[in-house]
């Protein structure tokens, strides 16, 4: 199983190395839209230390369970192999639970995570390996135990008090200026790639502006993005409706896509801000919680979602555990401890298409165009005049074909598949017939015609090599035990 899962990663590493791969290099200045977000909770990812294991229960699910930041250093290979470019590890305030999501103060850094220059080892760390930190800073809805409710002189900023959670008054001016000062006092001692405004609330446009344009005069590499809606200028948009919205069409099989481009159609249209694109977040329920509610099988359910999700013009947000086809109901049984004992599966298939997508400006930036749209059978183009790609996704519960045109994508090309060893040539009809299995997705690279491709077939041809190398030692070495068995027997 592990040696066929290295050979299906040796073919798309040989696609993308190949002379027939066009795949663009070319940066310009960098934008959200270049980016791939991870979204993580420390308590839940990897325990590292026990030093900081502070009445820790693992057993009791509403609990801290451990994890630090010395776990996020120690599995940043996982996050890596997958090829996000941001880890957003949520809040790391001093807070009664594991969440982060009841902070008591804007400027301590929670015990059970770990220390203020161990966060500043994750960072550099991740920097390292060109991953930022995206942290999570909440403007309101803290702690009953916040060191500033505590403070009898800020008593007239609270403005509901209500089960241990208090509510700023965002209008008030003094907590807007207490807030912009913490905010940028916390993120100007640290190393951030970006910062997650959170719990705005009724926050206005002007007052959320102006924090974004004090961070970014502060640092103007940092993104400055938000997990709720708003009018006002975030690097990326945040539509929980859009995440509702991909649930229900990728849960099942021939459901309804025709809403497919709803978020990305104002995007598409010239607007500067990106949406962000997932399929669940840390505050819903699993997408796999959904699709066992339909009884399909999650893996299968993650990748036809995710591939055709992956390449829309946007930021592609993925929640931890996604990759081990993580179940639960929203809270804590949605939050559950990393499991890193499980199949990689879903691993490598990320990390393959984060590697198209991190290669090719043109999967990133460029033209997009929708071939195929029929409840479930989504077929679209991004080009450039550097290269051309076809991203199909295949939901339905039948065998499908796409046909596409000259006009649509030129005479004489080729089609080579990437997740598979499938290469579509135009037909005397002058035709492109892509055929798919039921709940399969995959990415084609469009270049122009050849001939034979002697580097490609070198290459492919060793990995076969390598793959009846590796049976013929596999069978003599058990034919050797067996022999020794055998005359220990006698």
């Amino acid at each position: 199983m592990k040696m066929m899962k290295w050979v299906s990663a040796m073919m798309v590493t040989i696609l993308l190395i190949s002379p027939f791969s066009a795949v663009s290099y070319a940066e310009e200045a960098r934008t959200i839209a270049d980016e791939s977000i991870y979204d993580v909770l420390i308590d839940r990812y990897f325990n590292k230390t026990a030093e900081n294991d502070i009445n820790v229960d693992r057993q009791n699910a509403t609990q801290f369970a451990g994890g630090d930041f010395a776990g996020l250093i120690e599995k940043l290979s996982t996050i890596k192999k997958m090829g996000f470019t941001i880890a957003s590890i949520g809040t790391v305030f001093t807070t009664e639970t594991y969440d982060g999501w009841t902070p008591t103060s804007y400027e301590k850094i929670e015990p059970h995570f770990g220390t203020e220059q161990e966060l500043k080892d994750v960072i550099a760390a991740y920097n390292k390996e060109e991953i930022s930190i995206m942290v999570d800073f909440p403007l309101s809805n803290v702690s009953a135990e916040h060191e500033w409710v505590k403070d009898s002189a800020k008593k007239d900023w609270i403005k509901l008090q209500q089960d241990g959670i208090v509510h700023w008054d965002l209008a008030n001016v003094e907590v807007q200026a207490a807030l912009q000062e913490a905010l940028l006092q916390f993120a100007q001692s640290y190393n951030f790639g970006g910062i997650r405004l959170t719990n705005i609330g009724d926050a206005n446009t002007a007052f959320l502006n102006s924090l974004i344009e004090a961070l970014k005069a502060q640092n103007s590499a940092m993104y400055v993005i938000s997990n709720e809606v708003s009018d006002a200028n975030f690097d990326a948009k945040f539509a929980s409706d859009a995440t509702d919205l991909y649930r229900e069409m990728f849960k099942n099989v021939d459901l309804s896509t025709t809403d497919f481009l709803k978020y990305v159609e104002p995007y598409l249209a010239g607007e500067q801000i990106a949406p962000q694109l997932m399929i669940d977040s840390l505050q819903t329920d699993r997408f796999v919680f959904d699709a066992t509610e339909q009884k399909m099988f999650p893996p299968t359910r993650l990748k036809t979602a995710l591939l055709p999700i992956m390449f829309l013009p946007g930021v592609f947000v993925m929640q931890y555990g996604t990759e081990i086809a993580m179940n639960g109901e929203a809270g804590e049984q949605a939050h559950q401890v990393y499991n890193f004992k499980t199949d990689e599966e879903l691993v490598d298939f990320i990390g393959d298409l984060q590697s198209i997508r991190k290669k090719s400006t043109t999967m990133r930036h460029g033209d997009f165009n929708l071939v195929e749209n029929d409840n479930g059978l989504i077929a679209f183009t991004r080009t450039s005049e550097e290269e051309q790609w076809l991203v199909i996704s295949n939901n339905t519960s039948k065998t499908k074909h796409v046909v596409l045109t000259a006009q649509e994508i030129g005479e004489d090309k080729e089609l080579r598949a990437v997740l598979s060893s499938e290469i579509v040539k135009q037909n005397k009809n002058g035709e492109y017939i892509v055929v798919l299995d039921r709940e399969v997705s995959d990415v084609f690279q469009i270049i122009d015609k050849r001939g034979w491709n002697i580097p490609y077939l070198a290459a492919l041809s060793i990995v076969y090599l390598l793959f009846i190398v590796f049976v013929i030692v596999f069978v003599k070495r058990g034919r050797k035990n067996r022999k020794l068995q055998d005359s220990n027997a006698k």
